[in-house]
């Protein structure tokens, strides 16, 4: 819960950022991205050393980790701050979030298993009601750090509960570690996300952009070749050749790259455009971790009716269907129908997740439960961050381009206010304030015009994403998970997993 809470009450949080820091569009984009691609660098490293040296362990240092750093984001004082701290923040969740689920596989199997996945989606989902509810209500009263704060006590609960709750438990072969493949993972994440991040501003021709993303697919092809014929590799990638392991991973990656990406801009468009306070816009959110609420847990009986390709097929195109009127400015301005609109994308969001996690885990040995779970982990932030940074990207050069023109044509604005119009729809109505009346109002008026064309586009191309994922499980996701084996098969469980 505390993952979720963490990734939705900072997008409540981004204007008063903007205000108080006076950070600047792409820096917003760093100030997720920059936890994100530490957390998804080190996730599998994290879930490797959860399974060798004991999950409960990995668990707790990172609640000690995330709550402590999450103290210090709260007293960050400029932007570039706040974004180091971010990124410390992400070595604490690398080692919550993979532990977790882990933890779950090795208590239970079977059923129960997947039920017990379905709550822990559902959890998850709480956390996405209680961030922005909570973020909004505390920015009425206190200021954008104590979005940060509101971790320590939940971290605090955690370690304490854990203390007598968990049970602990680690891979009984207790193979050695593998640092080089750590590195290369770490590194191939690093660099794959930095040229796309950086792309839009630098160019896509700069060389640093350029650069990035070479040497992020050379150390992907280094890693798939070590992990081949290492001794004790991190992650068999034999693996992917199951298709219940890789077309899961593929549809959940490309549905959280669906939701980071819309759920970025959503938190802007209520404040930004419709002038909704924090507290409003944390409410509006809400209504999609409902949708997820009340459909991860009921997901796993309707796989044990229909099947899991069915079930995550119909899901991925729920979700489809809901992006496409996220880009309906009619829709989304309506309390009711945008809300309405928001609880069937979480609707679709639950039906996919809680049964594709499951065939992520149940596809591989509860000895190696910490790597899977890492898998499915780093398949979700690793489409978050590629969704906030590309489909941030891709809306940033269209509001540009719509912004262009127009403000060349504003009479009576200074150059670095007409960079500040151009930079982003926050800099723009932050400068709008200084300005006299009539200018104000062309100002907020083009960057709030510019807004609704781009975000129009971006939620086009997140629903096309998403109807590929229904196709990548449909044509691959097999319609049933094999049966659990009886104890003292587990030698043909792994068989299976391996071999699919």
């Amino acid at each position: 819960m505390v993952i979720g809470v963490d990734n939705t009450i900072l997008n409540v949080a981004l204007p008063s950022i903007v205000r108080q820091l006076h950070a600047q569009g792409s820096a917003l984009q760093w100030i997720i991205d920059a936890y994100t691609i530490v957390f998804a660098g080190l996730l599998l490293t994290a879930g490797s050393l959860g399974d060798r040296l004991g999950r409960k362990g990995a668990l707790t240092f990172g609640l000690v980790v995330f709550g402590g750093c999450s103290a210090l984001a709260s007293q960050s004082r400029s932007a570039t701050m706040l974004i180091v701290c971010r990124g410390l923040m992400g070595i604490g969740g690398a080692f919550i979030f993979p532990t977790t689920l882990s933890i779950l596989t090795n208590v239970f199997t079977g059923r129960e298993r997947a039920r017990a996945i379905g709550v822990w989606a559902g959890v998850s989902g709480l956390g996405i009601v209680v961030g922005p509810l909570g973020g909004g209500l505390l920015l009425e009263h206190f200021s954008w750090g104590s979005v940060f704060l509101v971790n320590v006590p939940i971290c605090t609960a955690a370690i304490l509960l854990g203390r007598f709750l968990v049970p602990d438990s680690r891979d009984p072969e207790e193979g050695r570690l593998d640092p080089l493949g750590a590195l290369l993972s770490i590194g191939t994440l690093v660099c794959l996300l930095y040229g796309i991040i950086e792309g839009p501003d630098l160019g896509w021709s700069d060389p640093m952009v350029l650069g990035g993303i070479g040497a992020g697919v050379v150390l992907l092809t280094l890693f798939g070749a070590w992990e081949l014929h290492a001794p004790y590799p991190m992650l068999d990638v034999r693996i992917f050749s199951n298709p219940r392991f890789s077309a899961a991973s593929g549809a959940i990656t490309l549905t959280f790259f669906a939701l980071f990406g819309s759920t970025f801009l959503l938190t802007q468009y209520f404040q930004f455009v419709l002038g909704y306070s924090p507290l409003k816009a944390g409410m509006l959110t809400a209504p999609v971790a409902v949708g997820i609420m009340g459909c991860a847990p009921l997901a796993p009986r309707v796989v044990e009716r229909v099947g899991t390709k069915r079930v995550v097929t119909g899901g991925l195109l729920i979700v489809a269907s809901a992006l496409a009127m996220y880009a309906s400015d009619t829709l989304m301005s309506s309390t009711l129908f945008g809300g309405l609109v928001r609880i069937w994308f979480g609707a679709g969001m639950g039906f996919t997740t809680a049964p594709a996690t499951e065939s992520i885990m149940g596809s591989l040995p509860p000895g190696k439960a910490g790597v899977g779970s890492a898998v499915n982990d780093t398949t979700r932030q690793t489409g978050g961050a590629l969704g906030v940074a590309v489909l941030g990207s891709i809306f940033a050069s269209r509001y540009h381009g719509a912004v262009d023109g127009p403000v060349a044509s504003l009479s009576g604005l200074a150059p670095g206010a007409r960079a500040a119009v151009r930079d982003s729809i926050g800099k723009a109505l932050e400068t709008a304030r200084g300005l006299p009346a009539e200018s104000a109002r062309a100002v907020t008026s083009l960057s709030r015009h510019a807004f609704i064309v781009s975000m129009r586009l971006a939620y086009g191309l997140a629903a096309g994403v998403v109807l590929t994922a229904a196709f990548i499980a449909w044509r691959f996701l097999p319609a049933r998970a094999p049966a659990d084996p009886l104890p003292g098969e587990e030698d043909v469980a792994v068989t299976l997993a391996v071999e699919g």
